[in-house]
């Protein structure tokens, strides 16, 4: 299908999500993955760019087109929707707003072609998600900076091909953001199993073990990692939660309302209510 306007989109993603989305919902979570194929066609119809600028090669959603595009997503499978919360808000509107133009080139634009994957590296054991705490740590040496640490419970880290790293300097207790490469050396990933739900959001866990970085990965400048990067970033993220809670809720409920109106209304044979 072809997007006319950006008000026509909600139709076309409502006949995607039945078409591509929703007949395969089970099958993503029994194998514990998003089809690299429905990654690809999301990509191609620029749903993974919906709320970018244009001349990142998004579709400039307005906040609430982008929301419902995020919940009708949702609806088909919550996992297809947590994709677009990590690479495209918590990844992709992060390095728009904090990144250069090589950043851009090199990463949003085959996010939104749907060529490459971001994940928000983050969470670690034993700190969760407060960026200003985190125990992964990096020192400059040079033109390079060298980051070592774990972070766990990362969303599509599993697949990702890339990762936004937030990393402390101990030296000055500064909270840097950096770009690290799936296949550098130094980067370990792996698969998180037994989770009870949202299993084809491929979780992982991430060791960077000296893992060298040049200049030109840091985001923004040193030291924005925590007021800048991390905290634009969850602002990011939740605004796309929220809407995925929507699109579970309404679900739920069109499932249940659908159910009970097939359902045959059960007698109870010989039953006669109490007379006092």
């Amino acid at each position: 299908m072809t997007i006319t306007s950006p008000h026509s989109i909600l139709d076309e993603v409502r006949q995607f999500a039945a078409e591509e989305i929703r007949p395969f919902a089970a099958k993503f979570e029994k194998q514990k993955a998003l089809s690299r194929a429905l990654v690809q066609k999301m990509g191609d119809r620029r749903y993974l760019a919906a709320s970018f600028p244009a001349q990142y090669g998004g579709l400039q959603l307005h906040p609430l087109e982008y929301g419902s595009l995020v919940e009708e997503i949702g609806k088909g499978a919550l996992s297809a929707a947590m994709l677009l919360t990590v690479t495209t808000g918590l990844v992709g509107e992060t390095l728009i707003r904090w990144g250069s133009d090589y950043q851009k080139e090199q990463y949003v634009w085959p996010i939104a072609r749907g060529e490459k994957i971001g994940a928000f590296a983050l969470t670690e054991p034993g700190v969760g998600s407060g960026a200003k705490d985190v125990k992964t740590s990096y020192e400059k040496a040079g033109d390079k900076y060298r980051i070592s640490g774990r972070k766990k419970w990362i969303s599509f880290g599993e697949i990702a091909d890339f990762f936004i790293v937030i990393a402390s300097d101990p030296a000055t207790n500064g909270v840097s953001a950096f770009l690290v490469d799936r296949e550098q050396e130094g980067v370990h990933v792996r698969k998180i199993e037994g989770l009870l739900s949202c299993a084809a959001s491929q979780l992982a866990d991430i060791e960077l073990d000296d893992v060298e970085v040049g200049v030109e990965k840091l985001i923004g400048k040193e030291g924005m990692g925590f007021t800048g990067i991390a905290n634009f970033a969850l602002d990011q993220g939740r605004f796309n939660v929220a809407w995925m809670g929507v699109g579970l809720a309404q679900e739920a409920l069109e499932v249940m309302v659908t159910y009970a109106r097939k359902k045959k209304p059960v007698r109870a044979k010989n039953f006669q209510l109490p007379t006092d």
